[in-house]
């Protein structure tokens, strides 16, 4: 078998576009993956592009020896996107391998190591507040439009969601993302309050048993993570979320609060892990399979294992995503809770073959060959960016 061809797509998204790749070969199997951060469309495409000058034309079934590979002709641009634009390739020879194989991947790797797992609402009201001329929907003007939205998650049979900062006006906003505005990471005294009204409204509505987490991102400086976990302490949260490079600073936030923090997205392959567990600077780790592939994500998580940390998969893309993260879940024994995504841009299942079994908060791991599901390329042209 001999790779013939590697394209990729980009597809509009709700916040931002959705980014594919599929993978042809000469026996009429084609891989399929979906992964790194929309808002980098062009230039990951590009990065794709260069990569496959050393993937076509070969077997693809060699998937580690093509990891390291592309790890290595790569050196000089070392991790981040270059990182994304290896996964979309290396997750699509996956799929390529269980195909051709005849099993779902984390059968390839050992699993399954659980048949179901647990998953929560993410962006509960940020979407319908950021997005809702995309999603059709009414803008939030209202606490009590923020209890009617956070209902949702029991009457759908989810226990936690998590959720974002929202500021009440008419209609709420949300924080952005820190690097510019007038706060500029410095959490204000209204910042501060918003939040804590918000998650005092949301822990009245959904009483005391559902689980709320609260992702502020990269919002704040370190000072600014522990003054917010501190006053949130009183409503109970899952964790606080956040993104820190400097894990001496994310062990202050974790010494200074009793509220867990969840923190990892950002770092991409084991050797970018290991000060934040030597520092067992978090309580819980977060693991991204699209932006830096099955083959790292399964050693992070093997690496927490170690320092007896439960992962909580980042996932908030399409169902492609969602069936590459739940073949990982299936991989490893150390899972704590994964990202679900339950809204999302009104097409997104036309993109799919299959959609993802989720029942009551808990998704069901596909046995289909692959990751378990395939691409609409159809779709992925119709709505493509």
């Amino acid at each position: 078998m001999k790779v013939t061809a590697i394209e990729t797509f980009a597809v509009k998204g709700l916040s931002s576009p959705l980014m594919f790749c599929a993978i042809r070969t000469d026996e009429g199997i084609t891989g399929y993956s979906e992964f790194g951060g929309g808002r980098l469309a062009n230039g990951l495409r590009g990065l794709v592009k260069d990569l496959s000058a050393y993937i076509i034309g070969k077997d693809p079934r060699a998937v580690e020896a093509h990891y390291i590979q592309m790890l290595r002709v790569s050196q000089e641009a070392y991790g981040g996107a270059t990182w994304q634009a290896i996964a979309g390739i290396e997750l699509a020879l996956w799929d390529i391998k269980g195909k051709a194989i005849g099993m779902p991947v984390h059968e390839l790797v050992g699993g399954p190591t659980r048949t179901q797992q647990k998953v929560y609402w993410s962006h509960m009201l940020s979407y319908q507040i950021g997005a809702y001329e995309k999603l059709g929907t009414e803008p939030i003007r209202s606490y009590d439009d923020v209890r009617q939205v956070v209902s949702q998650a029991a009457a759908q049979g989810y226990d936690t969601f998590k959720t974002n900062i929202a500021f009440p006006g008419n209609p709420f906003t949300r924080l952005d993302q820190g690097r510019s505005g007038p706060h500029d990471q410095t959490l204000t005294r209204e910042t501060l309050n918003a939040a804590v009204k918000q998650l005092e409204v949301m822990r009245d509505e959904v009483g005391p048993d559902m689980g709320i987490c609260l992702d502020v991102n990269q919002h704040f400086k370190a000072d600014g993570h522990i003054r917010l976990a501190k006053a949130l302490e009183p409503f109970n949260l899952t964790w606080m979320e956040f993104d820190n490079l400097d894990a001496k600073s994310v062990r202050m936030v974790k010494d200074s609060t009793s509220t867990p923090i969840c923190t990892g997205e950002q770092r991409l392959a084991p050797l970018n892990y290991r000060d934040l567990f030597e520092l067992r600077a978090m309580d819980v780790c977060k693991v991204d399979v699209q932006w830096q592939g099955f083959i790292p994500s399964r050693r992070v998580a093997n690496m927490a294992e170690l320092y007896d940390i439960n992962i909580a998969p980042h996932n908030f893309n399409g169902h492609l995503s969602t069936f590459q993260t739940m073949n990982l879940c299936a991989s490893v024994s150390n899972v704590k809770i994964s990202e679900s995504d339950p809204v999302q841009i009104p097409y997104r299942d036309e993109l799919v073959t299959e959609l993802p079994e989720i029942n009551n908060g808990v998704v069901t791991i596909s046995k289909r060959p692959g990751w378990g599901t395939d691409l609409n390329e159809d779709a992925l042209k119709k709505y493509a960016v």
